[in-house]
């Protein structure tokens, strides 16, 4: 039980800087500060970010994958991962990008990736 809390603690962390690298640059060029970075400055500064995730992700799918002694299958692994980017990806984007707003099927997209993880982990 613990394994599986910590790795989707640390999927959470891996994720806030996944969102950050990929759009906190649009962010910062809206605010004025990376307006004139070019192309590969800005592919730089993003990769930077990305050096942080793959350190909670990478030990998040060791720590987690049942072929190492955690509790779940690399199926459910990518599934709770995709359910976490988008719980991280609606909530950095209402902070950062305040006119964009959750709609309708935007929850029934959710809803149907709480599905996919129900039918994943079925038996």
């Amino acid at each position: 039980m613990i394994q599986g809390i910590e790795t989707v603690v640390l999927l959470f962390v891996s994720n806030i800087f996944m969102t950050l690298a990929w759009y906190g640059h649009l962010r910062l060029q809206q605010s004025g500060v990376s307006s004139n970075w070019p192309l590969m400055g800005v592919v730089v500064f993003s990769w930077g970010i990305a050096f942080f995730e793959y350190c909670f992700q990478v030990p998040a799918n060791r720590l987690g994958f049942s072929g190492n002694g955690g509790p779940f299958s690399l199926v459910q692994l990518k599934v709770i991962q995709e359910c976490v980017s988008l719980i991280v990806f609606a909530t950095v984007a209402n902070i950062l990008f305040q006119g964009q707003t959750l709609h309708w099927n935007h929850a029934a997209a959710f809803l149907c990736l709480v599905a996919a993880v129900y039918f994943v982990f079925m038996e």
